[in-house]
């Protein structure tokens, strides 16, 4: 749990956070040294009318640091020799703004200009963060105690609370992305926080589908009726304790899909209980393990909470945590080739059910 929390500027404008577990030492003490560029503008959002979505244009991505050596890397804490994102010499779990952001508050006069009178185009205001699980490089998620766990949890819950409040965000998205095999360019662990200045497209149909299901049921929440199907049906149920429930779904699109979805209805992060808070942490870590076990070495994969939107239809979210990988056989990667990338249509490889039980046995 978070005993201190202090925020500081690096040297080019952003903000970093450390969240010490213990009264730590004063953190100021420790200024970042570095000469830094401003930060670059914001990106653009170009609409598609094809298919009603909004996408982020971010040229200034294209430059961000890729797989350094370890002792390069930008997400330990500093030394002598190499001053990194993080002053400290050391910490517990640190969150800052990336310096190579999809979205942020950054606009620059005269960069948004219109292409058609049917591509709108405006700023990606927004925020994109860094959260660092550990300062421990040759860690991941998986090996983080419990305790590191309601950390990260806590301190999920603080910037999912701050960054809603930014104006323009409609959808807070924290993630983490592990493997090389997904595209991870740092292989620090670390996950990272989206407040976007749209709906995703993702959250935008489940929401429509979770409107249908309220008005032809009387109000009923969409998820927790999945949610109580799956706990009733038991086949697709990987693990579970009084807070949470972990499972397949029954109509999963990746090779090893879970999902993670306390039992009480919750809409974000900011919302959990002490004890559900708590309670995440033994069921996560024990999945996870599960994964890594499957194939007997690291399983590549995405984490991805859903979290109620900002603003209209927010009522109709149910918070869950969606871990996958694109991994289905020891040797073998599912690619989104012809129909999920062109038509956005999924042909899973894995019988979920057979999932499932991989998952129950794989400890």
């Amino acid at each position: 749990m978070i005993e201190k929390r202090t925020a500081i500027r690096l040297t080019d404008g952003r903000e970093l956070i450390y969240f010490d577990e213990t009264p730590a030492e004063d953190r100021t003490a420790w200024p970042d040294t570095r000469e830094l560029p401003p930060p670059p503008p914001t990106s653009q959002l170009r609409y598609d009318p094809l298919v009603d979505e909004w996408v982020a244009v971010a040229a200034h991505r294209q430059t961000r640091t890729f797989l350094p050596p370890s002792d390069k890397c930008p997400l330990c804490p500093s030394t002598p020799d190499f001053a990194s994102e993080i002053p400290a010499p050391d910490y517990d779990v640190v969150v800052f703004e990336n310096q190579f952001p999809s979205f942020s508050d950054r606009v620059k006069a005269g960069e948004i200009t219109e292409l058609t009178d049917m591509v709108p185009v405006r700023p990606g205001v927004g925020r994109a963060e860094v959260v660092c699980f550990t300062s421990d490089h040759n860690s991941s998620f998986g090996a983080l105690t419990p305790e590191r766990v309601r950390t990260v949890i806590d301190v999920l819950a603080d910037r999912t609370t701050e960054m809603s409040a930014l104006p323009g965000v409609e959808q807070v998205f924290p993630f983490e992305n592990r493997g090389i095999e997904i595209g991870v360019t740092l292989s620090h662990p670390h996950g990272q926080i989206y407040a976007y200045p749209m709906i995703t497209p993702r959250t935008k149909a489940m929401l429509a589908a979770a409107r249908r299901h309220a008005d032809s049921t009387g109000g009923r929440n969409l998820y927790a009726d999945i949610l109580a199907a799956e706990q009733k049906a038991e086949v697709r149920i990987v693990g579970a304790n009084d807070h949470w429930t972990a499972y397949v779904p029954a109509a999963a699109r990746w090779p090893f899909e879970v999902q993670l979805a306390p039992n009480r209805h919750v809409l974000d992060i900011p919302a959990l209980t002490p004890a559900e808070r708590d309670a995440f942490a033994p069921l996560y870590l024990d999945i996870l393990r599960r994964f890594d076990a499957l194939f007997a070495k690291p399983m590549p994969y995405i984490a991805a909470w859903h979290q109620a939107v900002t603003g209209a239809d927010r009522h109709l979210g149910y918070l869950h945590l969606q871990l996958f990988s694109i991994r289905r056989a020891a040797d073998k990667l599912k690619f989104l080739a012809g129909s999920e990338s062109a038509m956005g249509a999924f042909i899973n490889d894995i019988i979920p059910e057979k999932a499932a039980q991989q998952l129950r046995e794989a400890l």
